[in-house]
């Protein structure tokens, strides 16, 4: 299965590496992913792993030269669709090392945030998956068969970590294609999984930030966009200690400002005449209609194209500075490349075509742990800090998000408003990952593919 060229070889032993020093295989073992006969879950998933750095599908693999040594193909999928894998506590586990291991490279004064948000885990062809459901696309404004993929990662600026995610089908019965497996043991992880995929994203939402809160990750802010920012859920996640940073949306929630309940657009007027810079439009400080009343800060931002369009983002910590709020909100930008690395690159939804609610699952955690472990690469490439304790004392660190590209990445996604869209360009998105790809090691780049068609 594996090519004898250097770049495949220099890859293939710089991932056994990684995989020795991140534990992966303790992580298997506390979550459960283990076997009494055969060939190890171990040597299973690392194979897995590498397909994707080999360009090639499991039946591609099982036609080459090596087939007599690798695992047959039901071995393989029986591994992907055990439903007593808690492969929530693999992901959950491996995540809170690698952020542990990057807290120790970066100063403790530099921002972290948990970035949450959503994607379409698209299954088009697909008629009778467990729990397939007709969902909304809101990058195309259509209905597609699939999931909605809710993700929360954690950033500190420079490396992006996939935390948890849900694949969440619909809560309307009408809208679902196929039905949970009813004679699955109700004890085991994927049936809790399979409940929590008809649940409400903001339910989901909280429930994934206290995951990784109980598994000691820690953050600053939660950054959100607009299909999140709501008032029950920025007090759900204020009452964990968290402050929150979203965009807004001129919809009909209200505001409290001087005894009155004002609308977005009532508020904006209320700054606009004290406006003198030509980007920053300005800030006030109200408070969400909610029992708590809980005070914001909402920071307009406008078009330079056209006066009339204009975006709010809000943010529970109201002693921040208007641009600190641009630069810091800049940062949910990381979870736009991750989507379009996991879905372009490392073939999110394309490898396997299970039709087991499990396989899906398992699969999307192997996606995942790819991206860490390019992630923690690239770390250890571009910090010095990461060779010793001499370059630890003299290396500063690497460079942060700074708030004139947060502010240049708002302007261009105001720019999209006249579509209906809040979601960057795919060229902005595609200049974004092709800059995250140059960070790579070169090995790492030889090995990876990159299609310009996804999204």
């Amino acid at each position: 299965m594996l090519s004898k060229n250097s770049s495949f070889v220099h890859l293939l032993q710089a991932m056994k590496t990684s995989f020795s020093e991140l534990n992966i295989g303790k992580h298997l073992r506390n979550a459960g992913i283990t076997k009494k006969l055969g060939f190890s879950c171990l040597t299973i998933f690392q194979l897995l792993f590498l397909l994707v750095f080999e360009h090639r599908n499991w039946y591609q693999a099982c036609l080459s030269k090596k087939a007599a040594v690798l695992p047959s193909k039901d071995v393989i999928y029986d591994f992907l669709k055990v439903p007593t894998f808690n492969w929530r506590k693999f992901l959950l586990s491996l995540s809170a090392e690698v952020t542990q291991r990057f807290r120790r490279l970066t100063s403790s004064k530099r921002i972290s945030v948990f970035i949450l948000d959503d994607s379409v885990f698209s299954r088009n062809r697909s008629k009778k998956v467990e729990l397939l459901a007709r969902v909304h696309d809101h990058v195309t404004h259509q209905f597609v068969k699939g999931f909605s993929m809710l993700t929360l990662g954690r950033s500190d600026g420079f490396s992006f970590v996939p935390v948890d995610f849900a694949l969440l089908s619909s809560a309307k019965k009408e809208n679902r294609y196929c039905e949970m497996d009813a004679s699955l043991d109700k004890r085991t992880s994927g049936y809790k999984r399979r409940l929590e995929a008809v649940q409400s994203k903001p339910e989901m939402a909280a429930k994934l930030i206290q995951n990784a809160l109980d598994k000691g990750m820690d953050a600053d802010y939660v950054l959100m966009d607009t299909w999140f920012t709501h008032a029950p859920l920025i007090e759900s996640i204020t009452e964990k200690g968290l402050f929150v940073i979203g965009m807004v949306k001129q919809m009909k929630q209200r505001y409290h400002y001087n005894e009155q309940l004002l609308k977005l657009d009532d508020l904006f007027k209320l700054v606009r005449p004290h406006l003198q810079k030509k980007d920053v439009l300005g800030s006030i400080q109200v408070c969400l209609h909610t029992e708590d009343q809980t005070p914001v800060k909402i920071v307009f931002v406008r078009n330079r194209n056209k006066k009339s369009e204009w975006l709010a983002i809000l943010s529970t910590d109201t002693v921040l500075s208007d641009e600190e709020i641009i630069r810091i909100y800049g940062m949910r930008w990381d979870i736009e490349t991750f989507f379009k690395c996991t879905k372009s690159m490392l073939k999110l939804a394309k490898k396997f075509q299970g039709r087991s609610y499990d396989t899906l699952i398992s699969h999307t955690t192997l996606v995942f742990t790819r991206y860490i472990l390019l992630e923690w690469s690239r770390r250890n490439e571009q910090d010095p800090k990461t060779i010793g304790i001499l370059f630890f004392l003299m290396c500063e660190d690497v460079k942060d998000l700074d708030t004139l590209t947060a502010l240049q990445q708002l302007l261009e996604l105001i720019e999209t408003l006249s579509q209906g869209t809040v979601s960057l360009s795919s060229e902005t998105l595609t200049s974004q990952l092709l800059h995250w790809i140059e960070s790579l090691p070169s090995y790492i780049k030889g090995s990876l593919r990159f299609s310009m068609s996804e999204s």
